[in-house]
């Protein structure tokens, strides 16, 4: 598979660690300490999930090298969705016009567009469509509660889109050589370490250690599956690049890996845990910064539980 063109969305809003001093007791400095985070983006009131997956889009279209009417499947992954029925494969075809193409959605927590992209490789496989369009937006604000001392100060919004295709489209493709992912719901805290009940109280993470704990183990099991499917070895990867989730989850797993914390790349700093797109969104941050031949590998861990790592080569 092929990544023919990646544009992303960022709402311009930030929220400040001194917000939350005001509203759940946190004072900016823990919040820094334990999470990395100085500030978060959020979507303003005029915002959703589908309105920054249009956006995400349209930037991807700028280098889209042929017409967006020749998508013939349109996934949608993520959690956060506006609505669960006209997801964002749905508002995305009727915005574009994109007549034929299949639409569907799919989630598995913080993994879902690796899932996404397992999907496209399915539908790619059996030969029921050979140019994607991937969507991943998070409105994590319009779930999440800020009073809540555990996970409110955490949550960014953001999109992605990439354009992915079955054959190379053009010389600056960037070429997919790995997609794993497997699900944990069996692992751990599993189905109640991280929760989104719109109808109770929101996006939580009650137990956050718990969390933390197999993220780090996840991410390079994941990683790992995906060297050995490739025969690549760690130092053929020029970064990394895990779910932007906790500062200090990266740290552990470039410390377990015996690797520099500056070979990885990050934005959780600025816009908190962006979700499922926060993998994506930095990859899509980056991009410029790579060469030919470089490799990268991206690894995520979601609530549920699941993980996943795919690895591309510029």
């Amino acid at each position: 598979m092929y990544i023919n063109s990646i544009g992303n969305y960022v709402p311009s809003t930030r929220i400040t660690n001194d917000y939350f001093e005001k509203v759940n007791g946190l004072t900016p400095e823990w919040i820094l300490q334990r999470t990395g985070i100085q500030t978060r983006s959020k979507a303003d009131a005029d915002e959703n999930s589908d309105s920054m997956a249009i956006k995400a889009i349209e930037a991807a279209i700028l280098g889209l090298p042929y017409d967006i009417k020749d998508v013939d499947l349109i996934v949608a992954a993520c959690y956060a969705v506006y609505d669960t029925v006209a997801t964002p494969a749905h508002v995305a075809q009727r915005h574009f016009n994109i007549n034929g193409a299949k639409a569907v959605y799919v989630s598995a927590a913080c993994s879902s567009f690796i899932n996404g992209l397992e999907v496209i490789e399915g539908y790619f496989a059996m030969g029921k469509a050979s140019k994607a369009l991937l969507i991943c937006s998070e409105h994590n604000t319009y779930y999440s509660n800020e009073k809540d001392p555990k996970s409110g100060h955490l949550w960014g919004d953001a999109a992605v889109a990439y354009f992915i295709s079955k054959e190379r489209q053009s010389d600056s493709d960037i070429k997919i050589i790995d997609v794993f992912t497997e699900g944990l719901g069996n692992v751990g805290k599993g189905p109640d370490g991280v929760k989104l009940r719109p109808g109770e109280d929101g996006i939580t993470m009650p137990d956050g250690r718990d969390v933390f704990v197999h993220a780090c183990k996840y991410m390079i099991y994941a990683l790992n599956h995906s060297l050995a499917n490739t025969g690549l070895k760690i130092d053929d990867l020029s970064k990394l690049i895990c779910h932007q989730a906790n500062r200090r989850i990266v740290a552990q797993v470039a410390h377990q890996l015996d690797k520099p914390i500056d070979d990885f790349l990050n934005n959780i700093e600025t816009l908190g845990n962006t979700g499922s797109a926060s993998a994506a969104l930095v990859l899509s941050q980056n991009l410029d910064n790579f060469k030919k031949g470089e490799k990268v590998a991206l690894m995520v861990f979601g609530g549920g539980y699941s993980c996943g790592c795919f690895i591309v080569e510029f």
